[in-house]
This record gives C-alpha cells, sequence and structure tokens, in this order.
C-alpha cells in the first residue's frame, strides 16, 4: 500500500508527477549537460536558461507519447509481477532515461542552437554516454524521489482529508 501511495492515481496526479520530474530534471540536467559540453559559466548558463523552455515542452510531450508506451512495454518484457517497488522504479528510470536521452541528444542539440544539423548524429556516440550518465543519475537520485514524495504527501493529505469527513 505504501508503495502505491508513491504512484500517480488519475490523470491529474499524473501531471503533477510529470511536472514536478520534468521540471526538476530539465533544469539539472540542461544546464548540468551545457556545462560539460561548453564550460561551466554563467554566460552559459544564462544562454542554457533561454533555451529550456523549449526543451521543455519538447521534453513533455516525448514523454508523453513516446516515453511512457515505451517504458510501459519494455516494463511488460523486463518486471515481473512479484517484483517490488524498487526493482519496478529502477527499470521505469532506466527505460525512461534511455529512449529520452537518444532522442534529446538529437533533438535538443537543434534546439539549443536553433538549427538542424548532422553535428549532434556525428557527435552521437560521444555525446549521449555522458547525457544518459547525467539523466540516469539526477531522475534516479533527485527527480523521481521528489516527485514519488510529492504523492506520497498528496495521498496522505488526501487520506487525512477522507477520514474527517
Amino acid at each position: 500500500m505504501e508503495a502505491a501511495n508513491r504512484f500517480p492515481k488519475n490523470g491529474a496526479e499524473f501531471l503533477l508527477f510529470l511536472a514536478v520530474i520534468s521540471i526538476l530534471s530539465v533544469n539539472i540536467i540542461g544546464p548540468l549537460i551545457m556545462g560539460f559540453e561548453f564550460g561551466f559559466s554563467m554566460e552559459n548558463y544564462m544562454e542554457t536558461l533561454k533555451v529550456l523552455p523549449f526543451i521543455w515542452v519538447c521534453v513533455v510531450l516525448l514523454v508523453v507519447f513516446i516515453a511512457r508506451p515505451f517504458t510501459a512495454f519494455m516494463n511488460k518484457k523486463f518486471v515481473g509481477p512479484t517484483d517490488g517497488f524498487n526493482a519496478r522504479v529502477l527499470f521505469s528510470v532506466l527505460f525512461n532515461v534511455t529512449i529520452l536521452s537518444v532522442i534529446l541528444t538529437i533533438v535538443g542539440t537543434w534546439i539549443g542552437t536553433g538549427a538542424i544539423s548532422f553535428e549532434p548524429i556525428t557527435n552521437f556516440f560521444y555525446s549521449w554516454p555522458r547525457n544518459f550518465f547525467i539523466a540516469f543519475w539526477v531522475e534516479l537520485l533527485i527527480a523521481q524521489p521528489a516527485a514519488r514524495f510529492v504523492m506520497m504527501k498528496l495521498h496522505e493529505y488526501q487520506d487525512k482529508k477522507a477520514v474527517q469527513r
């Protein structure tokens, strides 16, 4: 039951869950990747902030239309009915980060530079492992736990409210 309280239970909760994860992820992963790519400076950070809203919209659309169905399909293949909460979360993060990092290594570069080019494709095998590594640990250690904490607190509040009625 406790594990179920850390997952969204309806569409509105999923949107809140997605908002927490995506806002944290984009605001941490984007600047880190740009810092490693171009150097950590205030100028690079300010340039990164200009494109983050566009990256965020792209991330939300990719999660809803590509990553979520992909992850659901892959979880059916790898996660068994007796697997626990941590196994489910780990596989979910792994599959989400894999598909999103592959796509965003290319598309994110296009959005960030404001131009479609072959550069992110030719540099893919240099950039993608670093991007995956950063995204995986940010998701696993920061974004996912924060979103699950929000869900747990929301469900505690809802349960208290229901008892008081």
